[in-house]
């Protein structure tokens, strides 16, 4: 891919901009600690935001019911729920339907 400014922009719209995208699959395979999503998102999607960005865009799926979580001695998962895997999917067919458009 080309390192031009346009490209730059693309790449980062479509990995920061939407980084609950990223955590939400994530979270459908398994439940995370916020630590952990760090390493997870950079193994799986190639790159990872600070942990106060994790934990801020964590309190807002959580405030909209699309994450859930759950003390398990010291450590706090994150875990889908319903509503999330609804979001999720509605999320991945508008990007197919946005992808196949181009």
């Amino acid at each position: 891919m080309l390192n031009t400014a346009a490209t730059r922009r693309l790449r980062t719209s479509l990995t920061t901009g939407n980084m609950w995208i990223h955590i939400l699959s994530l979270l459908k395979r398994k439940k995370l600690y916020a630590y952990n999503l760090r390493s997870e998102m950079q193994k799986h999607a190639g790159f990872s935001q600070g942990m106060i960005m994790n934990y801020l865009i964590l309190y807002k799926l959580e405030a909209e019911g699309l994450i859930r979580s759950e003390f398990e001695g010291r450590r706090k998962y994150y875990y889908i729920t319903v509503k999330g895997k609804a979001a999720l999917s509605d999320a991945k067919a508008y990007l197919r339907k946005l992808a196949s458009t181009l």
